[in-house]
């Protein structure tokens, strides 16, 4: 953003240079973009650079390459939400895209994910699976999984996906990123395919949390205002000793441990405690609970028509659903409620929640294939992130890995509606982890 405001480049130039990283890197057979959208992409470039000639102040994201997961709505294009037979083509723009237009992003295109958004692998039967940028032959994450391989490419400076269980922040920390997901009523979803009411965030997925404040803002109807980094000096962080830390890879636990040590160093407090809301196994991760529940509201009808054409895996999950009478679901509300209002005073004591992203790095495609393998891996990815949702706390990750190792991440949450200060504490954890 800097480059451009200071007339270092133009915005032609900078999308001529995610254009040419697409047109090098995208594979056809496991797309990252299933749909490009160069025309209305180099208008909205070049309006950008007329207005930068002339004098005329633009928007905060004014010739930024923004890509979007194919479920959010853009005016004149499909979404088909990484389903082969659910396809609407758009009558107007997502709000959220709106936003953003409004703002001067340029709107690269829909990215590949996980059908319907339901896993948090990234695996797509219909239009492949992006690879890992950062780790060839691995997963890029899911369920935004295209979203992420397009800002590691450089086929994108950052991309807008949704987290339900951690659809943003699984692929970010895979693909060695920055993902945002904030509180969920922040951010309104007009024009988004839903997968669950209860649970569904929109958040950025970019190099920074700077850039990732900046289109939570514009997304949020704010205005971003530049901010020194928090001091992280007598700042009180916890990591729960219960349900986010078994299971940890060697690599995961190593990465932890020196975040750990690198944010005492630089003052930070940081104590380990059991989570008292997560003393039991959430709700939301046994049968699928309330997620299944409300996709099976939404798909209902589908899957009696066109059931064989979902992805297998997806329609199982969807399906689990069904199982649950109003009278479960009505106490698995009322369960989550009861937990978020204990966590929220458990956290008041706290500046934050400290734990691994994903407790494990990166897993290979080819690893993926049994239907066991794939569902024990599934859970096991989104169990740490799954608690920002089913708590619906905001949350962050950051890269924390050693150059040269599979990628993994630092997850730091905060209460609900905290969502300034935190992305304030991550600038200034993110300049210690560089460091």
């Amino acid at each position: 953003m800097a480059g451009l405001q200071q007339n270092q480049w133009r915005a032609s130039e900078l999308l001529d240079v995610c254009l040419g990283a697409i047109d090098q890197n995208d594979d056809p057979e496991n797309q990252v973009y299933t749909a490009r959208f160069d025309r209305t992409a180099k208008a909205e470039a070049a309006a950008i650079d007329a207005l930068q000639q002339g004098g005329v102040p633009f928007g905060g994201l004014a010739g930024l390459p923004i890509a979007l997961k194919v479920l959010f709505d853009v005016a004149g294009e499909v979404t088909h939400s990484g389903s082969s037979w659910w396809r609407q083509q758009a009558q107007s723009d997502a709000l959220i895209v709106s936003r953003l237009r409004r703002a001067g992003a340029v709107i690269t295109g829909h990215t590949n994910m996980t059908e319907f958004a339901y896993s948090g692998l990234g695996l797509n039967p219909h239009y492949g699976t992006p690879a890992n940028p950062s780790a060839p032959g691995r997963i890029s994450g899911g369920s935004s999984s295209g979203a992420a391989a397009a800002v590691a490419h450089g086929m994108a400076a950052a991309a807008i996906g949704t987290d339900t269980g951690g659809s943003v922040r699984i692929p970010a920390a895979f693909c060695g990123l920055v993902g945002f997901k904030p509180s969920q009523q922040r951010i309104p979803r007009d024009g988004t395919f839903p997968l669950s009411q209860s649970f569904d965030s929109i958040g950025p997925i970019a190099h920074s949390v700077e850039c990732c404040a900046r289109l939570d803002a514009v997304m949020a109807g704010q205005t971003w205002q530049k901010t020194t980094n928090a001091d992280l000096r007598g700042r009180r962080f916890v990591v729960p000793t219960n349900y986010m830390m078994g299971d940890l890879s060697p690599g995961v636990a190593e990465a932890f441990t020196n975040s750990l040590r690198l944010l005492r160093d630089s003052g930070a407090q940081i104590v380990e405690a059991p989570m008292p809301a997560l003393e039991t196994t959430p709700d939301r991760m046994e049968t699928g609970g309330i997620s299944a529940a409300e996709s099976y509201y939404v798909h209902r009808h589908w899957l009696q028509q066109y059931g064989d054409q979902y992805d297998r895996r997806v329609r199982l999950r969807i399906e689990a659903g069904a199982g649950i009478s109003a009278a479960d679901y009505l106490e698995l509300l009322h369960s989550r409620a009861a937990r978020k209002q204990q966590a929220d005073e458990w956290l008041s004591a706290f500046d934050g929640v400290l734990a691994p992203t994903v407790a494990v790095e990166p897993p290979l495609i080819a690893d993926l294939e049994s239907d066991l393998d794939y569902a024990l891996m599934n859970r096991l990815v989104l169990r740490n992130t799954s608690v920002a949702n089913l708590l619906d706390l905001c949350a962050i990750t950051l890269p924390n890995h050693q150059k040269g190792a599979l990628p993994s991440g630092l997850m730091l949450m905060g209460r609900n509606g905290s969502d300034s200060a935190l992305l304030a504490i991550a600038q200034a954890m993110e300049t210690t982890l560089k460091h």
